[in-house]
């Protein structure tokens, strides 16, 4: 089930998030963030009242969490909460919006709801969400800061009118920027004596011999040589496959080549790239069911009762697919096979901005008084710092983490470690002293890099280092260039368009993809045909709107 997978990626970014000190990209101190003035400090003595609308994750109850009345202390507000759960929190928002009836600011989590390019550009044309230029020119020096050392988050944010509508949850996850990986039970190379592969053909044999050796030694011919699913995070199985024959991003199947936008799918490598996924199929190497099942349906093949029967496993990790919990008996068998070479010498690996979107989860709207807009915005500066975004996206210092100890070690090679996560005692209540998603704005890969991780990386408190080890063996198997479809921003009188055959491009993609690989299309019969479906759908046009907005971009 979708949610399932979601809810696992979530529980991997909200554990893995903490903070970043003294090497990399630094930040002010959390003391250069200034409240908005209390009774004790000579300020207002009333405290500013803000309404917010907010979607409340499990666990977590916003009034009384902890976080929660630090920021209120803080910055001198008292929150008036609009709480919503995940489920519909979007429809919520959209009818708060359309009703007029809206609040002094939208506080969101980003993988449940954001607000999109469109909706920034088409309420904040409309007024209904102020420009936060100014703002963070006068009370935002860490928002600013952070914008200057990582320009790429300013390009995000920043609307083609000049304007900053809102402020996203910049969080470069690095494991998660190379999402298509390919996981080898590496216990079964050993008991066949077999080498990792490192080409296609090589990997058909390894692939063979999952199937007809009997790996698992049960005597039975029960082996599932290759498995994933058709859900995100890296699941699908075609795109690893096909970065052997040309780039597949496993989005929308554009590629760049001198500055120019191009379709994958209609070239002679992507067909390539299909006869061979075909020929694994057809030889039963790979499970159907990689192409139909949900994550639910994947991890009870990795899971399955009894023997163990997959051979490999597509992810961004194995989690997905085995357990990791204390006493897992199989999740030590799976390790990352890199990028395969293909024929011609070809050996990409699927590269995006992990976790970096270019949608707002923060906005202030006309709703809000002047003294609402510094309150909030001088709140929201304090996450841009590295105490201020580990207490609201970890939970407050002594809680939920605490300095490090001598002989830890930071996640990052050589980088000094800053933080270290308490863990959760078996049994314990969930602490509510964080904000989790909602708490989450600015966390670029040195920020990750200084928490401490254990250095058995096959141990629960070792698994982000596995998977940043994983991770290096695709970096760099990237192109050169790639289509930034996460930071171009489209012209407002072509999103509709551009959404549609957006949307019409990739299922057709996706769907003839299944029946070329299947064998209910025939590659070389029905290719043609397949082409000019995608040119009757208007992938020109579609190419076209992308590369206006592309060139905008790099001006």
């Amino acid at each position: 089930m979708k949610k399932s997978l979601i809810r696992m990626f979530i529980l991997l970014m909200a554990t893995f998030v903490v903070i970043s000190g003294c090497s990399g990209k630094k930040t002010d101190s959390p003391d250069s963030a200034q409240g908005g003035g209390t009774a004790a400090d000579g300020g207002a003595s009333k405290p500013v009242q803000v309404s917010v609308f907010a979607v409340q994750e499990s666990g977590i109850d916003i009034p009384t969490n902890k976080f929660t009345k630090f920021v209120e202390d803080k910055f001198n507000i008292q929150f008036k909460w609009q709480i919503n759960p995940s489920d519909g929190a979007k429809e919520k928002r959209q009818i708060s919006l359309a009703s007029g009836d809206y609040p002094d600011a939208y506080l969101l989590t980003a993988y449940i709801d954001e607000f999109s390019q469109a909706d920034v550009l088409k309420y904040g044309q409309q007024g209904v969400l102020i420009p936060l230029n100014d703002l963070i020119d006068q009370y935002g020096p860490n928002i600013k800061k952070a914008m200057e050392e990582s320009p790429e988050m300013k390009a995000l944010v920043t609307a083609p009118d000049g304007n900053i509508y809102g402020l996203g949850a910049y969080t470069e996850c690095f494991h998660c920027s190379y999402p298509n990986k390919m996981w080898l039970n590496t216990e079964w190379l050993k008991k066949l004596n077999l080498q990792e592969p490192k080409t296609t053909e090589e990997f058909r044999e390894v692939l063979k011999a999952f199937k007809t050796k009997d790996p698992n030694g049960n005597g039975k011919a029960d082996e599932v040589p290759l498995s994933g699913s058709t859900e995100d995070f890296g699941v699908r199985i075609i795109p690893y496959l096909m970065n052997s024959f040309i780039y597949d991003d496993d989005r929308n199947y554009l590629t760049m080549s001198s500055g120019k936008v191009q379709s994958a799918a209609i070239t002679p490598e992507w067909k390539e790239g299909l006869k061979y996924v075909k020929s694994l199929y057809d030889e039963g190497l790979i499970d159907p069911g990689a192409f139909t099942q949900n994550a639910e349906a994947f991890k009870k093949v990795g899971e399955n009762a009894g023997a163990e029967i997959l051979g490999a496993g597509a992810g961004m990790h194995p989690a997905i697919f085995v357990n990791i919990d204390p006493g897992n008996t199989r999740s030590a068998h799976y390790n990352p096979l890199p990028p395969l070479t293909g024929p011609n010498g070809i050996s990409y690996a699927t590269h995006d901005a992990g976790g970096v979107t270019s949608g707002a989860k923060f906005v202030i709207t006309n709703k809000a008084s002047k003294e609402a807009q510094i309150a909030l915005i001088k709140m929201v500066d304090y996450m841009f710092t590295p105490e201020g975004q580990t207490n609201a996206g970890t939970g407050m210092k002594g809680i939920d983490w605490t300095d490090p100890e001598p002989g830890d070690k930071a996640l990052g090679e050589g980088v000094k470690p800053m933080v270290k996560t308490i863990p959760t005692k078996e049994g314990e209540q969930p602490h509510n002293a964080g904000w989790s998603g909602m708490g989450h704005f600015y966390m670029p890969k040195e920020y990750r890099d200084t928490w401490v991780q254990g250095t058995d990386i096959y141990a629960s408190d070792g698994y982000e280092r596995r998977l940043y080890n994983a991770t290096l063996l695709y970096q760099g198997h990237e192109p050169k260039e790639i289509f930034p479809i996460w930071s171009v921003w489209i012209d407002p009188t072509e999103i509709d368009e551009a959404s549609m055959l957006q949307t019409n491009l990739k299922n057709y993609i996706e769907q003839n993809e299944l029946q070329f690989v299947t064998g209910n299309k025939d590659l070389d019969k029905d290719w043609d045909a397949y082409v000019k479906g995608l040119k009757d759908l208007q992938l020109d046009r579609y190419l076209e709107i992308l590369q206006t907005a592309y060139d905008k971009l790099a001006k």
